[in-house]
């Protein structure tokens, strides 16, 4: 929907349509399936917070010479039959836009031009591009809506666009003359939510809000007379590869020049091209950048994760947690628990109320990982046994009640979060307090769990009822496991109507409900058909992408998690996110004749990669970062930073533990 009367223009896209607004700009995008690919003005649902016709996609702003001009409506307009071209007067520049939508390609030049009589020096040029990336409930979101996948690396820039169900085709853009080095988020605050992915910005430049963006911002300077040129095309594909063969990447190993630049030494594979996973060796740890030259002169980047061996990222974290993260001023046993650590302040947190910050709820993962380390063998047995001891004793005095219940801090305030049940059960039960696990897991599903997507539930009752029949208690290892296969019956009855959770609909709960289906189908393959379970997996595929970047390659996408866990409360893209383990862990469950060979092997490729990418949050010294918020800027705040509190991500250790060792 768009502003009332307004006469629009609809140009036939392929099997879809590109719709146009009386001032030139992109009103609507109509996916072959009819689904809209666009955030919709006027809207009764999500959109209408935040989404107006200031938004529209091709609108947005440059900063020049320190002084910002946004860009709306056009100082000229000319329609032609197939398209428009708009000029706008930006102080001492003219943007001259020209859109056009013929034969399946929809092709966008942005021309901009110094018409003062002095040199001019562009800070950032952003054009918005607003998809329907919004969690309106999870039917609208698998119906109705799509995953937007940025990658602006320079020259060799491109989004992918997908419908949150999988389905064919998907929208490419491709990068076609010019550079995109940034973009950022715009609408992302308190009061547009987690639901909400935001207005996306591509930027040529985002040096003036944030230099040091993706190893540094470039500062375009346009001599008087002279002009700079973007150019993009948009086109449907089956899939991403069709996508990137289309493309054709414009970086390839005997076309460029590799300059490692103040970043780490490396070598680089011959035949590597942007798009691989790349073969990189470097002899210093941390995250680098490879500046990349084209015979024509353009210019890309890619980043490269070098870590230590993991056994020594984990030991230093275990010596880190043990050192810094307890509360140690407590006088009984709640000492032993863990808790945020400000990484600026050099101090832990008081939760405050804010339930994320609190001692319980996912701060069990960073217990967790000191049994996985004693599992291994790793580190100092007798500190690590004294520590997991410990804490056993504050989750048996403080946070899970004898009936099972599972509160999340100390304080036991009123209500419970089902998400913690299945965490503290599998503690318990990697800790030998089977009874007590079992009662957990009993009160889960009292309390309505059979209607929840609890992360690890498959897992945690397979290895619970598995451990009460060693025990000889096979009624009520039957009992749990008939409880999982009912609750798998109800979630493939729900279909795409799923019922909220924390978010609306996200990542974290299709993984688990694959961990749900996946447990159910190894008890009883009849009740799980393999359809059902690849139809689904379909869902959870297309949250990621393959952008040349260890932080965002196969990253699911998740954007409210450095609000909700974080010290500086910013919303926003946040990669990566440990949670994206969670898609690693099913695509490494998947059982070997559920795909074809080549497609299982390719997943089980992703989730290596997401399982590395995350080692990302956790530094040298042993210290972490609990979201690394990606974009240039969140709301007109410099983002692309770590946040400075230690909280949660202990998780994407504990994963890489369990599943690379």
């Amino acid at each position: 929907m768009t502003e009332r009367g307004e006469k629009l223009r609809r140009l036939p896209f392929a099997d879809g349509a590109v719709v146009l607004g009386a001032d030139g700009s992109v009103a609507a995008v109509e996916h072959p399936d009819g689904r809209p690919v666009l955030l919709e003005e006027a809207s009764a649902g999500i959109e209408s917070r935040m989404h107006t016709a200031g938004h529209r996609w091709g609108k947005g702003f440059v900063v020049a010479d320190g002084r910002g001009y946004r860009f709306d409506t056009p100082a000229h307009l000319a329609w032609r039959a197939d398209g428009v071209a708009a000029e706008y007067t930006l102080g001492p520049l003219r943007l001259s836009v020209d859109r056009r939508v013929s034969n399946g390609v929809w092709a966008e030049t942005y021309e901009l031009a110094n018409v003062s009589a002095d040199s001019v020096h562009v800070g950032s040029l952003a054009i918005s591009t607003p998809w329907r990336d919004v969690y309106e409930s999870s039917h609208d979101s698998l119906t109705r809506a799509v995953h937007a996948h940025v990658w602006t690396g320079g020259a060799e820039a491109w989004v992918w666009v997908v419908p949150m169900d999988g389905a064919e085709p998907g929208l490419g853009l491709r990068l076609s003359e010019g550079e995109l080095w940034a973009y950022s988020v715009e609408s992302r605050n308190h009061v547009t939510g987690s639901n909400v992915r935001g207005h996306l910005y591509l930027h040529l430049t985002d040096h003036a809000r944030a230099p040091h963006t993706f190893g540094g911002q470039p500062e375009l300077t346009l001599p008087a007379g002279e002009r700079y040129r973007l150019a993009w095309e948009l086109a449907w594909h089956p899939c991403l590869e069709a996508f990137h063969r289309h493309r054709r990447p414009l970086v390839t190993a005997p076309r460029l020049t590799i300059e490692a630049g103040d970043s780490l030494p490396v070598q680089l594979a011959p035949g590597v091209t942007c798009d691989a996973d790349l073969p990189v060796l470097g002899d210093r740890i941390g995250l680098g950048h490879l500046n990349l030259t084209s015979t024509d002169g353009r210019s890309a980047r890619i980043a490269y994760l070098v870590t230590p061996p993991l056994r020594e990222i984990a030991e230093r974290r275990a010596g880190f947690l043990l050192d810094r993260q307890r509360p140690i001023e407590r006088a009984d046993s709640s000492r032993f628990a863990f808790v945020p650590y400000d990484n600026h302040a050099q101090l832990t947190v008081l939760d405050g109320g804010w339930n994320d910050w609190s001692d319980g709820r996912e701060r069990v993962g960073s217990a967790l990982l000191l049994q996985q380390l004693l599992r291994l063998g790793w580190g100092d047995r007798a500190v690590l046994t004294d520590a997991v001891d410990g804490y056993h004793r504050f989750v048996t005095d403080h946070l899970v009640a004898d009936d099972g219940t599972v509160w999340d801090d100390r304080t036991r305030q009123p209500g419970v979060r089902l998400y913690n049940f299945p965490w503290f059960a599998r503690f318990l039960l990697d800790a030998g307090d089977l009874d007590l696990a079992h009662r957990v897991m009993t009160r889960f599903y009292a309390l309505g769990g059979e209607h929840f997507l609890a992360f690890e539930l498959g897992t945690v009752i397979a290895d619970l009822t598995a451990q009460l029949k060693a025990a000889g208690r096979h009624a009520e290892a039957d009992h749990l496991a008939g409880r999982l296969l009912d609750q798998a019956q109800t979630f493939l009855s729900y279909g795409t109507r799923l019922p909220a959770h924390e978010v609306n609909y996200e990542q974290s709960m299709v993984a688990p409900l694959l961990d749900l289906l996946l447990a159910a189908h190894r008890l009883h393959p009849d009740r799980v058909p393999p359809e059902e379970l690849r139809r689904r997996l379909r869902w959870l595929t297309a949250f990621a992408a393959d952008q040349p970047d260890p932080r965002l390659r196969h990253m699911p996408i998740r954007h409210w998690d450095g609000y909700w866990f974080g010290r500086l409360r910013m919303w926003g893209d946040v990669f990566p996110h440990y949670w994206s383990v969670l898609s690693a862990a099913v695509y490494l469950a998947l059982p070997d004749d559920m795909l074809p060979a080549a497609e299982l092997r390719q997943l089980r490729d992703q989730a290596h990669a997401v399982l590395t990418g995350n080692l990302f949050a956790f530094a040298p010294d042993g210290s972490a970062s609990c979201a690394f918020v990606y974009p240039s800027c969140v709301d007109g705040r410099p983002a692309h930073i770590a946040d400075p509190l230690a909280n949660d991500q202990d998780w994407a250790l504990v994963y890489a533990l369990r599943h690379l060792t």
